[in-house]
């Protein structure tokens, strides 16, 4: 099993930033994917972006590019969103999730585990 919680969520103008945290526990964080998905209201939860285990290799959604980073560090247990010039298209809950294997992976039915979700408000 593996346990994510979020955090780092909340209401910022059009333009500002926001770092997301999640922090694994219950496995080896180190040997597993991670992924960030997002889910506006009325929408479908959509994919942002993975890194895989090391950190070595990452992929975002080509809204998000050139704008959110995804981190992670190992010795932490944690993997990190950092979204700078943030649009109010990028509300949503955001979500991250992990794979149980190593490797990056886009497709939400691939992730074995979810967090609870943080809410992101981007206002105009």
């Amino acid at each position: 099993q593996v346990q994510l919680v979020e955090s780092g969520g909340g209401l910022v103008q059009a333009g500002g930033s926001l770092r997301l945290s999640c922090v694994a526990s219950g496995r080896t964080f180190s040997r597993y994917g991670m992924g960030w998905f997002r889910q506006a209201p009325g929408k479908e939860r959509e994919f942002v972006a993975a890194i895989n285990w090391s950190g070595g290799s990452t992929t975002y959604a080509d809204s998000v590019k050139g704008r959110f980073t995804i981190s992670r560090d190992n010795a932490k247990n944690t993997g990190y969103l950092q979204m700078n010039s943030l649009k109010p298209e990028d509300t949503a809950v955001y979500y991250c999730a992990a794979d149980l294997s190593p490797r990056v992976v886009v497709r939400r039915q691939d992730y074995d585990y979810w967090g609870q979700g943080t809410q992101v408000t981007v206002s105009s």
